[in-house]
């Protein structure tokens, strides 16, 4: 069956337009809960997590009602970070997660993403499953089987306790100041939690959600507010979540930006000094700069890359044993502390390694030279697939023969987005920007 719901991160989609609609969400709730009671057993739970965007009540609700009416009773987490709903579910015992969130997509979009009982995102064949159910008809559940739904009021909490569980008991951030910007989103509460906590002088920004303002200039696509109150504050280092906190963009004292590739880096080479990098190899995606590559390397340690998505990085961990992987995007994925990506325990490992080393957020984040980069997005009009065109198989051709040797082209289509991304790396920046310009203008011309 080709799927048709399920992207690369659940179902994702314009908030109230198909496939993010209330009766959809409804379906998709009853179909899981057949799909999880298929033994016929009652007594199976699911909990269900939630960003700040205003559609999150509506999908919410619908859900409940699908998952009840085929026997699941729910636990209504509210409002925390998605790796709190995969920590949750296995600590919970429960049969399924979900979050409703579309990450760091604009407030008029949303999502729902499905956790399995270990706490890792379902399987592509769980979610096709799931989808062949949604398309037939869903048995509902007998009167007296009904599920019952029941607010759980300290699941923000019990993440917060978790989370600082990942820092040293005999470390504190006493003396570190810290720009905190959750983007109005999931984490809005527990971030600030767990670093006050831990002693951290605080700078917040991004701290009040009102339902439409999530990812709106703030969080980890927009860390430009981030940088500047660092540099107003004079702090020692910015966090930057997105909106349902599993990625994180870092900001030395010197107001610079640095993505997940520079984080991966630090950790894969402590992580390896202290003989934890399970396998030497870091997992990445495709997108991941081959400076981060070389650096790997030249440590003696391996670059495993997968396709783009932090599940096809999750997938290949597991499938290695590895421990270390994530995406220049600032998923870090650690499988000692999270089944998912968590940009709050990756913020709380770089804080550690500040603590360890005695050394400034900007000398940590240059373990090395990027090779120049440029990506570009173009996006496309519904039932259109300019990357069939003639003129752009040319252009690509075109492309990648002109840098073949001295850098790479990647062209893919978004798995969460109508948008064709457009990226290439080369050492000649002149040759780089002439060669994304020309694939970009015949994908334009195929859009």
């Amino acid at each position: 069956m080709t799927r048709k719901l399920f992207g690369t991160d659940g179902v994702r989609g314009r908030a109230n337009s198909d496939p993010m609609t209330a009766e959809m969400a409804l379906r998709l709730g009853a179909a899981a809960g057949r799909y999880f009671r298929r033994d016929g057993r009652n007594g199976h739970r699911v909990v269900i997590g939630k960003d700040t965007r205003l559609s999150g009540y509506m999908l919410e609700n619908a859900l409940t009602a699908g998952l009840t009416s085929t026997g699941m009773n729910v636990l209504l987490l509210g409002p925390v970070p998605t790796p709190a709903v995969g920590y949750l579910t296995r600590s919970m015992r429960a049969d399924l997660g979900i979050m409703i969130s579309a990450s760091h997509n604009p407030a008029d979009d949303n999502g729902i993403k499905f956790f399995g009982p270990d706490g890792f995102k379902l399987s592509d064949e769980a979610e096709t499953e799931i989808e062949t159910i949604v398309a037939g008809q869903i048995r509902p559940a007998d009167p007296a089987n009904i599920g019952r739904a029941k607010r759980i009021d300290d699941g923000r909490g019990r993440y917060v306790e978790y989370a600082k569980t990942t820092f040293s008991a005999t470390k504190r951030l006493d003396g570190l100041k810290v720009v905190v910007d959750c983007a109005h989103g999931a984490a809005y509460r527990a971030a600030p939690d767990v670093l006050y906590e831990l002693g951290a002088e605080l700078v917040l920004i991004g701290v009040e959600p009102n339902g439409r303002n999530i990812n709106d200039g703030v969080g980890s696509t927009h860390p430009e507010a981030c940088a500047q109150a660092v540099l107003d504050h004079r702090a020692d280092l910015g966090i930057c979540l997105d909106g349902d906190a599993d990625r994180l963009m870092l900001v030395d004292e010197k107001g610079r930006v640095a993505d997940g590739d520079q984080l991966m880096a630090l950790l894969a080479g402590r992580w390896a000094d202290q003989d934890r990098l399970r396998g030497g190899a870091l997992v990445a995606t495709v997108m991941s700069n081959l400076g981060l590559e070389r650096f790997m390397q030249a440590r003696g340690l391996r670059l495993e890359r997968t396709a783009v998505g932090d599940r096809y990085v999750v997938e290949r961990m597991r499938e290695g044993g590895f421990n270390l992987g994530g995406e220049q995007s600032g998923h870090i994925v650690m499988t000692d502390y999270a089944t998912t990506g968590d940009g709050l325990i990756a913020g709380l490992q770089f804080l550690a390694a500040m603590l360890d080393t005695g050394r400034s957020a900007s000398d940590l984040l240059t373990q090395f030279e990027p090779v120049p980069q440029m990506l570009k997005n173009v996006r496309f009009a519904a039932g259109t697939t300019p990357l069939s065109a003639d003129g752009v198989k040319t252009a690509i051709a075109e492309g990648e023969a002109r840098l073949s040797g001295t850098g790479r082209v990647l062209i893919r289509k978004s798995g969460t987005e109508p948008l064709i991304r457009v990226m290439a790396e080369a050492e000649d920046e002149a040759l780089l920007r002439d060669v994304v310009e020309t694939i970009v203008a015949a994908v334009q011309k195929g859009a």
